[in-house]
């Protein structure tokens, strides 16, 4: 019987994978050390210090971009998962019926249709909005991030329910629970690692993006990642190289408890 194929045994793969991953990251590498720099150079080294972190957390428009930025993802992430959730009920607990496939690509439409396409499309749909009600609060904001958020909630919590026996909410049924009980005591409990890698996904994603962001935001409305990107544009310090490692350390440690909730079984 001929083995199984396995891309990890083919030959020259540990080399790719090793070159791919270290043009991945060394660039990265070299941000988390400069930011440590004690010097004003970004490219030469000058001894090794906290300066540039005390600095940035000393900044008040870094502090409250970042406030802004926690406050727009944490509320986005919320709304996200609470849809993603839904829909990912409506299209995993029923039979399957023709236009389902539809629905499919029309939830992960997001991940499909280039940002910027996104980003213009609710620029000119907001603006409307705006003129007619003389609001331009972060509410805006918002919306926008758990619109493009959605899919990412989605996919983790369907995969969970995929993978979960129905037969415990089906017994559930027999013994005349009703829809909402059955829901509440058998499924919720199981759904939840999904939910909540759902949930952190949407909140990583919110908290980077840049593009969205930058064309439905109103003047004073700057985050985390459009208050670097306009730093960028006027001078590079290794302040900014602090705000990214802060910022990449965070992203990291929000993915691995994505990861492993992801990998819990019940």
């Amino acid at each position: 019987m001929a083995s199984r194929f396995d891309i990890r045994r083919q030959t020259g793969f540990p080399t790719v994978a090793l070159f791919c991953f270290f043009l991945l990251y060394l660039p990265l590498s070299v941000v988390v050390i400069f930011a440590f720099n004690s010097g004003t150079s970004i490219a030469v080294w000058e001894g090794f210090s906290f300066r540039w972190f005390v600095q940035a957390w000393s900044n008040q428009q870094v502090v409250d971009a970042s406030i802004r930025s926690v406050q727009i993802a944490s509320v986005a992430a919320v709304i996200a998962t609470v849809a993603a959730t839904m829909a990912a009920l409506a299209t995993t607990r029923t039979r399957p019926y023709r236009g389902l496939t539809f629905k499919y690509a029309f939830i992960n439409q997001p991940l499909m249709v280039p940002e910027i396409v996104t980003a213009v499309a609710l620029l000119i749909f907001f603006s409307r909005i705006k003129i007619a009600t003389g609001y331009s609060g972060l509410g805006y904001l918002m919306i926008a991030h758990a619109a493009f958020c959605i899919p990412f909630a989605y996919l983790p919590i369907r995969a969970r329910l995929e993978s979960m026996d129905t037969a415990l909410e089906t017994a559930a049924a027999d013994l005349y629970a009703t829809p909402w009980q059955a829901f509440r005591r058998v499924t919720l409990p199981l759904l939840w690692p999904g939910i909540i890698a759902g949930l952190m996904l949407a909140f990583v994603i919110s908290l980077d993006d840049v593009v969205i962001t930058e064309f439905v935001k109103s003047a004073g409305q700057d985050t985390l990642p459009t208050y670097m990107l306009g730093q960028l544009r006027r001078v590079v310090t290794p302040e900014i190289n602090a705000i990214s490692t802060a910022f990449l350390g965070i992203s990291v440690a929000i993915v691995t408890v994505f990861f492993l909730i992801s990998r819990k079984k019940t």
